[in-house]
């Protein structure tokens, strides 16, 4: 029982430290918008990107061909 105590506090401390985050205006997590593509692996840009990630993503994969 002192075990699950231990980590259900430990979980509350995790949590009140990312909503202190939010609340102080820290950005917010996201992905690489490219992950491997960066690295020359074949993938998509599709995704939660900005327009004008996938627009940058098309630009290097444009890059890529013509090389």
């Amino acid at each position: 029982m002192s075990t699950f105590i231990a980590a259900f506090v430990l979980l509350l401390i995790i949590v009140a430290g990312m909503a202190i985050g939010v609340i102080f205006g820290r950005g917010a997590i996201k992905g690489s918008c490219g992950g491997l593509n960066q690295v020359g692996l074949s993938g998509s840009c599709g995704g939660a990107c900005s327009v004008e990630e996938k627009q940058q993503c098309a630009a290097r994969k444009h890059a890529q061909d013509n090389a």
